[in-house]
């Protein structure tokens, strides 16, 4: 091939090259018909902002396309995007637990109502104070079942929320247990309240009131007590298993598919439930012995009313030392919990002694009762304590010292995703 040569006089580095020599001609064309192409242009048009559709106007529409693949092929239900909310009244939005808390409030309503005629009843009979000592004991015997009754449904309330809330199944089942407990006592309550009425006799009424009058008036309402706490009590225990099978799904995300791992949280909601209702039961023995039986001036007077902060304080640590797993202090409220079992177990015997029979005459029966209950649940109550301090150091403090995932509400200005799964590229990427 012919070597190109450039005519005498021209050189490379002369201006004229570029424009004189065909071979640079031509490269030269090549170079701008490149350069053409590999410019940047402005925007021909102005373009408006991309804007993202406005999902959340058809939320609602199309409740199929929403809950993703497995709602539409008939599956469980996928849950949409959520955003986290919370409300501690959110569970009335449920059937069950509403249908729960319904007749827990029902029951409440209707039976103080019912204590509090009673109680008016026999307050705007009274005449005259009599100074005999069996008679002045039998002043304080109606006023004290009020207090109890007011104090045993508003608790009862407290603890129905809060199952209700945390859904707690070992709880709401504790709750059926205990509105028995109400039924014997309101049912222990007419005969004491007789014997009341009984004992004050026409000496301690106002004139022309007989103590037949006043019991009359009053047996109605104390007969239909227990009554209406029996029927609330069935319909409880209806709604109860219904809770249960709906409460199952939330503590299987929670804790998780481990039989193992739900056996130690079971355990563990049967000693906290445990602890709240060890408090009422104490609390209302306490309250029958201090204001009935106890003198002011006996010694044992003061000690029972210092005894109610300290068991506050008991099964406070007692939850808390569970829930971090802290074997010292747990040893400690267990031998705590043991001399609360010998201190009941000493009052309930001395009730039935002869020389203090009579101090104890106007709440006998309701005293024995509360004391069995008690010592029953302080039994069970050490022999769960144990169970657990067993469970300790395999696993479950890390769920119980993690937020529980809070009630979640679907959010409609959100995309739901959770069925949708990694798209596989179908085209070759060239890295």
């Amino acid at each position: 091939m012919a070597r190109e040569t450039l005519p005498p006089g021209f050189s490379l580095h002369s201006p004229f090259a570029l424009f004189s020599s065909p071979v640079l001609a031509t490269r030269t064309s090549s170079l701008d018909y490149n350069s053409k192409y590999s410019r940047e242009f402005g925007q021909a048009y102005p373009q408006p902002a991309y804007s993202q559709p406005a999902y959340a106007e058809n939320a609602n529409l199309n409740a199929g396309f929403d809950q993703g693949y497995a709602y539409r092929q008939g599956l469980a239900s996928s849950n949409p995007a959520r955003s986290v909310y919370r409300d501690r009244m959110s569970f009335l939005k449920s059937k069950w637990p509403a249908a729960f808390m319904a007749v827990a409030s029902l029951q409440a309503i209707v039976c103080l109502a019912f204590e509090s005629f009673v109680f008016a009843c026999f307050q705007s009979s009274l005449g005259r104070w009599d100074n005999k000592p069996d008679v002045q004991s039998q002043y304080k015997t109606i006023p004290t079942f009020l207090t109890l009754i007011i104090f045993g449904f508003l608790y009862e309330l407290v603890v129905v929320w809060d199952a209700l809330r945390m859904k707690n199944t070992i709880q709401v089942i504790g709750v059926c247990i205990a509105n028995l407990a109400l039924l014997v006592y309101t049912a222990i309550q007419v005969d004491q309240i007789q014997m009341a009425i009984s004992t004050l006799g026409i000496a301690a009424l106002k004139p022309g009131i007989t103590p037949d009058q006043v019991w009359s008036q009053a047996r109605p309402f104390l007969v239909a007590i227990p009554a209406i706490i029996a029927l609330a009590t069935a319909a409880m225990v209806f709604i109860a298993w219904k809770l249960y099978q709906e409460f199952a799904w939330d503590i299987l995300k929670n804790i998780g598919a481990d039989y193992r791992m739900k056996k130690r949280f079971l355990h563990y909601q049967i000693y906290i439930a445990l602890l709240k209702f060890d408090f009422f039961f104490f609390l209302g023995f306490i309250i029958q012995f201090v204001v009935i039986v106890a003198q002011k001036t006996d010694p044992e007077f003061a000690l029972t009313i210092a005894t109610i902060p300290v068991t506050i304080c008991i099964l406070l640590a007692a939850a808390y030392f569970t829930r971090r797993e802290n074997k010292l202090g747990m040893m400690a409220v267990i031998i705590l919990y043991l001399g609360g079992l010998i201190y009941f177990i000493f009052k309930l015997v001395r009730i039935y002694q002869p020389a203090y029979r009579l101090f104890y005459l106007p709440v006998r029966k309701s005293l024995t009762a509360f004391a069995v209950i008690t010592i029953l649940l302080i039994l069970l109550t050490i022999a769960n304590a144990v169970i657990c301090m067993g469970n300790f150091d395999k696993g479950l403090k890390a769920h119980l010292l993690t937020p529980r995932r809070m009630d979640e509400k679907p959010d409609a200005h959100s995309i739901s995703l959770h069925d949708v799964k990694p798209q596989i590229p179908s085209r070759m990427t060239i890295d």
